[in-house]
């Protein structure tokens, strides 16, 4: 069974990487629309200044070059398919290889900020009470 190919409102990611970027932020949701005709913010314009970087300088040889950043609220665009990001989320960074299906969405939804909590069981020294648990 062959693999279903990647598309994107009706284009397909090399129309979509060709495309100028105009046209591109047509095709978004509306949140995404409102928020790149504003233009995008000094931060922004920062990581987008090192993904062109590391385009223009090509491949680096091994692994793949990974873009350290706290910007969150950037827009994943066609351009940044095939790159791996280091997405701050309040403690490390998260390394994010950038997939099709995420164009449109924004960083901070790949890197979760908060944990689920897991208690273990009580031991000695826990709490107080925990002195009488008989011990396995």
């Amino acid at each position: 069974m062959a693999r279903k190919e990647f598309s994107y409102r009706g284009y397909n990611l090399e129309e979509l990487q060709q495309m100028p970027l105009d046209n591109v932020i047509q095709l978004f949701p509306s949140r995404q629309r409102r928020s790149l005709r504003k233009g995008f913010l000094p931060r922004q314009k920062k990581v987008l200044e090192k993904i062109r970087k590391l385009k223009k300088e090509g491949d680096t040889g091994g692994r793949p070059r990974i873009i350290k950043t706290h910007c969150r609220d950037m827009i994943v665009l066609p351009e940044m398919v095939g790159m791996t990001f280091g997405i701050y989320n309040g403690k490390q960074f998260v390394e994010v290889t950038i997939q099709p299906e995420m164009i449109g969405s924004y960083f901070g939804e790949f890197a979760v900020t908060r944990q689920r909590v897991q208690h273990g069981d009580p031991g000695m020294g826990a709490t107080r009470s925990s002195m009488f648990v008989p011990l396995k």
